[in-house]
């Protein structure tokens, strides 16, 4: 058997975790009748299904231990599941500003918390560096662009790239195609140029708004070799055989209109481009510089891999706003982490730096104190 780093730490809910060389995490299963502990890879109740496990008997020696696993390795998340663990660990024998439990509120303070309790480093940098050791190496030319990539494939085990010639690839998920097709008379076009990597020309995007929700949905992306009318014409028509849209409403578009005006097709409720620059503005905040290709397939992937879930739940109802009750000192300490977090997030996107992050939730302890009191 390998020889295992073996590290303990515990899940949001206060549970054993174990983690692997820095690299995998397993939760605890269940205990055998012999008191030996399975534990499984967290990937496993996802969909993955990830099969990894590892047995220990009561004196936490290894009996059995499969490493193999079908997803990529999780450095970055490893690290922060264990630096939160310890800095809980030192809050709860440290003294405490105010007069509360200090594990559910910062348990909820993300991986820079970190940057305020100087016994820790920065594991900032090796979010950088997971995502780039597990992507393929950059490409620098249009041709080198592969027609095959697991990359290629959504977290729904489903095609994602749909067209490729020399001038342009496109990109489009089959639940993108059912909303395009559903509402493609609410059609919206625009280009970035941001985020396009450096063999390319732009980032063509559609999106499409959805009535019922009162929101836009991007329907496909296309990565253009250059600005030419014909180049524009071929994703159009690409999409609606994709789609198997019989309507003209892409040639009509693409005939009648020149390229300046494209910015909506149907809906004169939103005559400006708005919509799709919004998206755009989105995707600029991911990356503080222009993007590998390797690097924006990947975001983009597993951006889309969340539409089916959310179109489903907020075509129920489930995004609707609560009733108002009222608020607890717990909910209310709950709320300005949540703030936070999301401020953080923001830092973190446009890559700020420690001195940010370290003011941002200095700010939040000062107003978590003034609530308190």
């Amino acid at each position: 058997m390998e020889e295992l780093k073996i590290d303990i730490s515990e899940t949001n809910k206060g549970k054993e975790q174990i983690i692997i060389n820095k690299k995998y995490k397993y939760n605890y299963s269940y205990t055998k009748k012999n008191k030996s502990k399975v534990y499984r890879c967290t990937e496993y109740k996802t969909l993955n299904k990830c099969k990894s496990y590892i047995i220990f008997n009561d004196k936490k020696e290894i009996l059995k231990y499969d490493g193999v696993h079908n997803h990529f390795e999780q450095e970055f998340n490893a690290a922060l599941s264990l630096t939160k663990y310890r800095i809980k660990k030192e809050i709860k024998k440290s003294s405490i500003p105010f007069n509360i439990k200090p594990k559910r509120v910062f348990n909820q303070i993300s991986q820079d918390i970190g940057f305020i309790c100087s016994e820790f480093k920065s594991i900032k940098s090796q979010i950088i560096r997971d995502i780039n050791k597990q992507l393929p190496p950059n490409i620098s030319s249009f041709e080198e662009i592969p027609e095959k990539h697991y990359l290629y494939i959504t977290k729904q085990n489903e095609n994602f790239m749909i067209f490729k010639n020399q001038n342009v690839i496109i990109f489009q998920s089959p639940f993108q195609a059912f909303l395009f097709k559903k509402y493609c008379d609410d059609l919206f076009v625009d280009g970035t140029f941001y985020v396009a990597p450096d063999f390319s020309y732009q980032v063509f995007i559609t999106r499409n708004f959805v009535s019922e929700l009162n929101e836009f949905y991007t329907t496909s992306f296309s990565i253009l070799r250059n600005k030419e009318q014909e180049t524009y014409k071929t994703i159009f028509e690409v999409i609606k055989s994709n789609c198997d849209i019989t309507k003209d409403n892409g040639k009509t578009y693409l005939i009648l209109y020149n390229i300046e005006n494209w910015n909506y097709y149907n809906n004169i409720e939103h005559i400006t481009n708005n919509a799709s620059e919004s998206f755009n503005n989105y995707l600029s905040g991911l990356f503080s510089k222009k993007p590998t290709y390797f690097r924006l397939i990947y975001t983009l992937n597993n951006d889309v891999s969340l539409y089916p879930d959310t179109y489903e739940r907020r075509m129920l109802g489930v995004w609707n706003k609560q009733k108002r009750k009222t608020l607890t000192k717990t909910n209310k300490i709950k709320n300005i982490i949540e703030s936070y977090k999301k401020m953080e997030s923001f830092l973190i996107s446009n890559e700020r730096n420690r001195s940010h992050i370290a003011g941002l939730w200095f700010e939040c302890l000062i107003n978590l104190n003034n609530k308190i009191n």
